[in-house]
């Protein structure tokens, strides 16, 4: 929860975007669901020589004295029903177009945003740390973070967060539409609510570990590239290409395994949601069937309900494609605060001595240097006494004829 928290004060600096979007994706899942509602006068007056003239977009919710009149929306002069149906679909898909379009510019408008001030602090926070920081960490992990988990990021709050916003009101008002039309026959579709969440949220948790893996492994193939390009000429000169080669296999099939393995729980909920949809239209098809012998719903608002519980089994199939993509941004938002939240071991001393420049001498006095790597500690080098004079320039050359460079990588870095 933490998590998503720092994920979302990073949205406040483009509230005003976030909040023209929802509004205008709410106006979009409104107008979804006012075209379904349009299929009960297609069938019942349109359709029906037979039908009575008057009110068209006149809805009673089944089973209660409550009367919903959308005809007020419209001009008093519409009396037709073809004219009063057909201005209502081809104004409700206008103005649904108009603010789709806008929505979506704008989420994506305040998704891209945060993601470039987050983009820039972790950039910002990894080049303040100290050089044992960079020896903790491989270049291949700090890259998969600073590209492959922002790109996770970037993808969960920009356009998966458009589909979300639209498909969510889309549900709500769909939701509302369904009580309309089929009253009491509508409560049956809760029952199926706790499977729904009970199971997005076992998926959702095991999407987030898979992808982190998955990721983990992606950082272990980029630092092996890493590693073999910018030194290709030590792994030319040892003979050591093939060696090279089959390490890049190994982690090759680490990787292949771990987004297999991702594949395997993602890919279970949409065919648990379709199962619970089948189950869910199947019995409201007995139920109905039942309401239109006993004349407790009419065919045209029958038919209405059942594309409205279609339209609603579309959000519900989606929302556990958004929910998994939320718990990879969540996973993959893991490491890009952990590097943003590392303090360096050695820390600055308050009120330190500033060094003016460099004017005599550089002193080594019992200087020692060591690796560190998973979580073991390798000291390399012992005792380290040597005096460097303004202008002298000295060579460390060990056994083989190497040099080392070491001991000017552990200098003070102020020093010129």
């Amino acid at each position: 929860m933490r998590r998503i928290w720092r994920l979302l004060l990073y949205v406040k600096p483009y509230a005003l975007y976030s909040l023209a979007s929802v509004v205008l994706m709410a106006i979009v899942g409104a107008m979804a669901a006012f075209r379904i509602l349009l299929v009960k006068p297609i069938f019942d007056n349109v359709l029906s020589p037979d039908a009575p003239p008057g009110l068209v977009l006149v809805f009673r919710i089944p089973h209660t004295d409550y009367v919903i009149n959308l005809q007020r929306l419209l001009p008093s002069y519409f009396h037709n029903a073809w004219t009063v149906v057909a201005v209502a679909l081809v104004g409700s898909a206008l103005l649904k177009s108009i603010c789709d379009y806008t929505g979506t510019y704008l989420v994506n408008r305040a998704g891209f945003g945060m993601i470039t001030d987050l983009r820039n602090d972790l950039y910002n926070a990894v080049l303040r740390r100290s050089v044992g920081f960079f020896q903790k960490h491989t270049t291949g992990t700090l890259l998969s973070t600073l590209i492959n988990d922002i790109e996770k990021v970037q993808f969960a709050m920009s356009s998966v967060m458009s589909d979300f916003l639209q498909q969510f009101f889309t549900l709500i008002f769909t939701a509302v539409a369904v009580v309309i039309v089929g009253g009491r026959l509508a409560w049956v579709l809760l029952l199926f609510v706790p499977v729904v969440v009970f199971s997005a949220r076992r998926i959702g948790r095991g999407v987030r570990q898979t992808t982190r893996k998955g990721q983990d492994k992606l950082a272990e193939i980029q630092n092996i590239l890493h590693e073999t390009i910018t030194g290709n000429r030590i792994v030319k000169a040892f003979g050591m290409e093939m060696w090279e080669m089959n390490r890049f296999r190994r982690a090759a099939r680490r990787l292949f395994d771990a987004n297999l393995r991702s594949v395997k729980v993602q890919a279970i909920s949409s065919p648990l949601m379709d199962l619970i949809a089948s189950v869910a239209i199947a019995l409201l098809l007995y139920l109905g069937r039942i309401s239109i012998q006993r004349q407790a719903m009419t065919a045209g608002s029958f038919i209405t309900f059942l594309i409205a519980v279609f339209t609603l089994y579309d959000p519900v199939r989606k929302f556990a494609a958004f929910y998994n993509s939320f718990q990879q941004a969540i996973g993959a938002s893991d490491e890009i605060f952990r590097f943003m939240d590392a303090t360096d071991d050695v820390q600055e001393k308050r009120r330190a001595f500033v060094l003016k420049g460099f004017s005599d001498q550089i002193q080594f006095d019992h200087v020692g240097f060591a690796y560190e790597s998973e979580g073991e500690t390798k000291p390399v080098l012992h005792n380290i006494n040597l005096t460097v004079k303004r202008g002298e320039v000295i060579a460390l050359v060990g056994p083989s004829g190497a040099g080392d460079c070491r001991p000017s990588s552990i200098r003070d870095p102020r020093t010129p």
